[in-house]
């Protein structure tokens, strides 16, 4: 989603292909890479993708008070309209977290007979100030332990930025590039964020919540940057969330780059035209992209236009559907 993003672990000494196939086994969004382990073939990747909703979709980091749902609506609306699964938006919870209110939101999925797929989170690692990391670092730490009391197996996380910008509007003018501090390099960057995620490890095994990078903003911003962290922290509990709008030019050939270690796919759109920018994405196009790479996890609508969420919505649904059928 758009918005202003608020130990070292041996990495060869479990083996990645186990630990791959035990994540998966744990989400249905990550089936594709349980192959590695399980040598299942291929003939499995027939099934239609499960299609998810963000709870982002409802609210946008709109104004208007009739958009604010609760995560509780979020979860009646997605059943009443259709969704296999739900993602919920960490911020969307306004601080409310309560032990039973995480199990109130587990029981009322599961008797919408609804799927709590992903939660997404914001953190920015971009900093040469330790204790800032260091307090993103804890911050991720207790959005892993919400996820798991929720029984949720993968986490969207972000790189963060360098903040440069004067504010998201500016960002986006400039095409979600901006200068680094004063100082420093994209090579700092990527050392702060290699070595936070490194740290983050423990916590990702222990809670048994799978981390998939977002191609977001700052370091993320890139096919290429998001895949340099990932090979670099080189562990089976970091792979990539895939969301196929935020490269602004030339999408697919940047999406394919991201294809194979992509757990879990936020698939924009843009009825009544997106708040910064709208793509004409096409998504039978991204379906065939995602299948060549046997990728069989959800797809979670992430709606980001300004038409009326209750008519964009199932509009939405119907072209995922339509595109994610693997009806070929």
């Amino acid at each position: 989603m758009n918005r202003k993003d608020n130990s070292e672990v041996s990495r060869r000494g479990f083996g990645k292909r186990a630990v791959l196939g035990s994540a998966a086994a744990l989400m249905a969004g990550s089936a594709a890479r349980a192959d590695e382990a399980t040598g299942a073939t291929s003939a499995t990747s027939t099934r239609p993708n499960p299609i998810a909703i963000s709870t982002y979709s409802f609210w946008r980091f709109s104004d208007d008070p009739a958009d604010k749902l609760s995560i509780e609506q979020c979860i009646d609306e997605s059943a009443r309209m259709g969704f296999d699964a739900v993602e919920i938006l960490h911020i969307q919870m306004f601080g409310e977290e309560s032990p039973a209110r995480l199990q109130r939101l587990k029981r009322q999925a599961l008797i919408n007979g609804l799927d709590l797929c992903g939660f997404s989170t914001h953190q920015g690692f971009v900093s040469p100030d330790a204790d800032e990391r260091q307090k993103n670092i804890d911050h991720t730490i207790h959005c892993m332990q919400l996820a798991h009391e929720m029984g949720i197996p993968t986490m969207r996380v972000n790189t963060g930025r360098w903040g440069t910008s004067k504010d998201f509007d500016e960002l986006m003018a400039n095409r979600g590039i901006e200068p680094t501090l004063e100082g420093y390099t994209e090579e700092d960057g990527y050392g702060w964020v290699i070595d936070s995620f490194e740290k983050l490890l423990p916590a990702a095994e222990k809670y048994g919540v799978l981390l998939g990078l977002e191609n977001h903003w700052g370091l993320g911003r890139t096919a290429e940057g998001v895949m340099r962290i990932v090979d670099a922290v080189d562990s089976p509990w970091l792979q990539v969330t895939m969301d196929t709008g935020n490269f602004l030019e030339d999408p697919y050939d940047r999406l394919e780059i991201l294809a194979p270690k992509t757990v879990y796919v936020q698939a924009k759109t843009y009825y009544g035209d997106g708040v910064w920018y709208s793509l004409d994405l096409d998504y039978p196009r991204i379906a065939k992209l995602l299948k060549k790479h046997d990728y069989r996890g959800y797809i979670a609508l992430e709606f980001e236009g300004k038409a009326s969420w209750k008519e964009a919505i199932p509009k939405s649904l119907a072209l995922l559907r339509s595109a994610f059928g693997h009806t070929s």
